[in-house]
């Protein structure tokens, strides 16, 4: 059984207060859209569409930036009401969870009257969630989707057979041994709506090479070509893929195609593997005294993730679902298992992705709210952790990664790293960061600095052109604060600049003050001789945002000195914003 929630990144953004309750809102990343609301789904915004293309039909559009860790915090409510109805449910990515129904079947009545319950529990919760029960997660996913599927396209709620399906209102059952009709007549483009997990666009295939990319990113892009493919050489259907030989499809697509045809078949993603974990992989640290801050959870939770990996590289092995488990203060025992998203692709949770999982588990813990606990109906964490576990529940063969031409990770780089986490153990995350291009219009939104050690994402948008941006060559050196200055003309009168971008006179000399603002402090009381200019370039941006909108007027400046500045006219006043090295 799967249960999914719709646009869980939408609903996490308004449980979390960074969006309102009716507003059109759509979450981005990369600077496409990746979920939308309902409001704004009518408005025209659909997924994969450009953060203008949506605001242009959509001009009410609230947007709000992807945040994996907030969608994580907001679905464990949710993860824990599920897990009253059967223990030891997986979380496979924030919105969407599952688990075998076997047992709780039995004790329920049936699937059924077991998606029933969980559903009339949900939307107590007020929670919309869909539900789908197959032989495999991928076909169930599927029900679910073609749940949500034929109830806006029906608008009934009552159930209907839809091929081998039993479809109601928000359920969707695939009979027992019927799961290979059911996916026959799917189109392979389901491979990627299902197994893609959050948005991926083409516009996101600039990062495919980067080392800092996501690796399951990089595994959907690969099932993005495969689909595409599929596509050009005829083969439109599941049942199509699934015709053609395992032999055939290894040999031509690689491992990629033969888990896609695996799940086209109505099969496991791999095959079963039985082998049990060695008990000497668990990893586990003792906090005294008790942790109840995210941050300093998560670094122990980073050396924790680092020695399980080196452990599991110790037997050949690679974890494809972990089961984080905590203790607090008070004696409460937490547990909840993480599934590796693309499960039964090449390699399993690296070091980076477990740490994520356990801060995102280790957030929803202590930071979910108590209006949250007490509308869940379930219990929170009311004291600091004195013990936190990893578990590798289920693992298997590693098969490796293509290393480098000249070969893999050197001595000096784990040296360093290791160099990087004792400083941030010691000032804290944000105490070494790193630099990622994200692109912009000024200086200053060029660059991102991120915390070391979390993802690094470069977006599409960072080698797109940027119109009202400045000409190259850009500033190298971007004050933290911008300096005061006047930029006057001839007579010692100040420049200004018109609407149409004309200057009031030519600038003639540049006076920088302190970043106090009293005093001069470059070329004396009468500045310094301006040699050369260019501009002015006019911005007008986010004008429809009282907060980030900026009306600008930006020149270079070269003073007589040799030093060469970007001057901006922001508010009637002068400001040296950037420089030139």
């Amino acid at each position: 059984m799967v249960v999914w929630c719709p646009d869980w990144p939408v609903v996490a953004a308004i449980r979390t207060g960074a969006a309102a309750v009716g507003e059109p809102v759509a979450v981005l990343r990369a600077n496409r859209v990746i979920a939308a609301s309902l409001t704004a789904r009518s408005g025209g915004v659909r997924r994969a569409m450009r953060r203008r293309e949506a605001q242009s039909r959509c001009p009410d559009l609230v947007t709000v930036d992807d945040d994996p860790g907030r969608d994580a915090r907001a679905f464990e409510p949710v993860a824990a009401l599920v897990d009253t109805f059967t223990p030891r449910i997986e979380i496979v990515r924030p919105g969407l969870c599952q688990f075998p129904t076997k047992g709780p079947s039995r004790y329920f009545g049936g699937d059924e009257a077991l998606a029933r319950a969980i559903t009339d529990r949900l939307t107590d919760a007020g929670v919309a969630a869909r539900i789908g029960v197959a032989d495999g997660p991928f076909a169930a996913a599927l029900a679910a989707r073609g749940s949500a599927a034929a109830l806006a396209a029906r608008g009934s709620a009552g159930a209907t057979t839809v091929g081998a399906t039993t479809v109601g209102a928000t359920t969707g059952i695939v009979a027992p041994r019927t799961t290979a009709a059911f996916l026959a007549v799917h189109a392979v483009s389901a491979l990627v709506a299902v197994e893609g997990g959050r948005a991926v666009t083409r516009a996101a295939r600039s990062t495919r090479r980067s080392s800092s990319s996501d690796a399951t990113d990089v595994d959907a892009l690969a099932l993005v070509d495969l689909v595409d493919l599929l596509q050009r050489l005829g083969i439109r259907t599941l049942g199509d893929f699934a015709n053609l030989t395992a032999r055939d499809v290894l040999a031509r697509f690689g491992p990629v195609g033969e888990r896609a045809w695996r799940l086209a078949s109505g099969l496991e993603a791999r095959p079963p593997i039985t082998r049990v974990p060695p008990p000497d992989l668990l990893v586990q640290a003792e906090l005294d005294p008790p942790v109840e801050r995210v941050d300093t959870a998560a670094f122990v939770a980073k050396g924790l993730a680092e020695e399980l990996h080196d452990r599991l590289a110790a037997h050949g092995l690679a974890c494809t679902r972990i089961s984080i488990e905590a203790e607090t203060a008070h004696g409460e025992h937490l547990a909840r298992l993480w599934r590796h998203e693309r499960a039964g692709a090449p390699g399993g949770l690296s070091p980076t992705a477990l740490a994520d999982r356990v801060r995102w588990q280790l957030d929803g813990w202590l930071q979910a709210s108590t209006a949250d606990a007490v509308a869940a109906r379930v219990e929170r964490s009311t004291g600091g952790i004195v013990l936190l576990r990893l578990v590798p529940d289920e693992v298997e063969a590693d098969t490796g990664r293509q290393l480098g031409l000249w070969g893999g990770v050197a001595a000096a780089d784990e040296r360093a790293a290791r160099a990087f986490a004792r400083v941030q153990g010691l000032l804290g995350p944000d105490a070494v960061t790193t630099a990622v291009l994200t692109g912009g219009r000024r200086p200053s939104d060029l660059v991102t600095h991120i915390p070391w050690g979390d993802q690094r994402v470069v977006p599409a948008t960072a080698s797109q052109p940027w119109p009202g941006g400045l000409p190259r060559p850009m500033p190298s050196v971007v004050h933290p604060l911008p300096l005061p200055a006047e930029v006057l003309d001839a007579t010692g009168a100040a420049v200004r600049v018109s609407g149409r971008g004309e200057p009031s006179g030519v600038p003639a000399r540049l006076v920088l003050r302190s970043p106090g603002g009293v005093g001069r402090s470059s070329g004396g009381p009468a500045g310094e001789e301006i040699v050369g200019w260019g501009g002015p370039w006019l911005l007008d941006e986010r004008w429809w945002d009282p907060v980030e909108h900026h009306r600008q007027a930006r020149l270079q400046i070269l003073t007589a000195s040799g030093h060469a500045h970007l001057a901006v006219l922001e508010g009637g006043s002068w400001w040296v914003e950037a420089s030139y090295r």
